[in-house]
């Protein structure tokens, strides 16, 4: 068994606490994403898992064993660099079998998982090239071969992608969630990206300021975020949060009233007369006339401030009494700046959170709860 449990782990340097209280069960077989803002903590997390941070307090268990205070050699997991690590004078073979030499493998099972490895990866021709002679996506084959012939209980991922170019990070994210489904072994990777993260977990933990915001399936986070950060993290554009005044269970923007459904408009009487946080994604925001009348929802008028065409959308920044937000539209929209539009919200996808704490509201906040995971389960 390869599962990984953190339990109650803190990272300090001297009085800054860099990773706080963090409790995680991550089980075999599972592509576990940490993925959140730079300084969050989610690589000092990755480094004290694979023994290269001291972990300040807390426990670390990696299949039956406490590991805290197992050197990381003896840990049995492999991790995959940023910068690839390969060694300059060494051939491709060379550096996939550099960590099997180490451990004195016979020479014959060495040759075998080399080139088991190279086949998976598809760099079968490329054994004999240095790494100077490799494109960027062929150095991070290698840099994955070399974890591959390990055989480890565990692989760890640091921002292994983001070294590439967009077209090729696109290939190496299905490249490398084939891989994971092949070896059926654990992963657990970390992103600054939040495509990476949705695209290729299993489970995604988001993370600010070295505390854990929320632990669930990529859907789960998308649906039912438990906090605004979570909400504005996860997406792409981000979610629109508009200020917003309760009036009768309904928003209040300006001139406009945007009403609720369901268990999200009961929640909202206890705000009465109060500020919160309204919450909409830019694809369930559209133009009154084009495509969102027959869902459901209430008309906002707004004024074009950019259009961003996508080729096969198009995205519209609009100002709506001083506040800004972006909406989502098919194809190619024949809008320019300074238009006025009718922009229609769908009521079902509203999202709503505390002004002062940016807790979720309603059912979206408790649908969470019973949806997740538990982080600490």
């Amino acid at each position: 068994m390869a599962e990984v449990v953190l339990q109650n782990v803190y990272k300090r340097y001297g009085k800054v606490v860099a990773v706080k209280d963090f409790n995680l069960h991550i089980q075999d077989k599972e592509f576990m994403v940490f993925v959140g803002p730079s300084g969050c903590g989610k690589s000092t997390t990755l480094r004290m898992i694979a023994g290269l941070e001291e972990i300040s307090d807390g426990t670390l268990r990696i299949g039956e064993r406490v590991v805290n205070d197992v050197p990381p050699k003896d840990r049995d997991i492999a991790m995959v660099f940023q910068n690839y690590a390969l060694y300059p004078h060494m051939n491709v073979y060379e550096n996939m079998a550099f960590g099997l030499r180490l451990r004195k493998t016979p020479k014959a099972e060495i040759d075998k998982r080399v080139r088991d490895a190279a086949r998976i990866l598809q760099i079968e021709h490329l054994l004999a090239r240095k790494p100077k002679e490799l494109s960027g996506g062929q150095r991070q084959r290698v840099a994955l071969g070399r974890a591959i012939v390990r055989e480890p209980k565990v692989f760890l991922m640091d921002e292994p992608l983001s070294n590439l170019d967009a077209k090729l990070r696109v290939e190496m994210r299905s490249q490398i969630s084939q891989l994971h489904r092949r070896l059926a072994t654990t992963v657990i990777y970390v992103t600054h990206d939040q495509v990476e993260a949705m695209t290729m977990g299993s489970r995604i933990v988001v993370m600010r300021d070295g505390i854990i915001q929320q632990v669930d399936t990529p859907l789960n986070l998308y649906d039912y975020p438990r906090t605004k950060f979570v909400a504005g993290f996860i997406g792409s554009p981000s979610m629109n949060f508009l200020t917003a005044t309760v009036k009768n269970g309904q928003f209040a923007i300006g001139d406009s009233l945007i009403a609720a459904d369901g268990t999200l408009a009961e929640s909202l009487r206890a705000y009465e007369g109060k500020q919160v946080w309204m919450g909409i994604r830019p694809e369930h925001v559209g133009v009154h006339g084009l495509s969102m009348e027959s869902r459901g929802g209430d008309v906002m008028r707004g004024q074009i401030v950019d259009v961003e065409p996508l080729g096969a959308q198009t995205d519209l920044i609009v100002d709506v009494g001083g506040q800004v937000l972006t909406a989502k539209v098919e194809g190619h929209a024949r809008f320019k700046a300074g238009d006025a539009v009718d922009l229609v919200v769908a009521r079902d996808r509203l999202h709503a959170f505390d002004y002062q704490t940016e807790d979720a509201l309603g059912r979206r906040g408790v649908a969470a709860d019973t949806a997740a995971i538990s982080a600490d389960d």
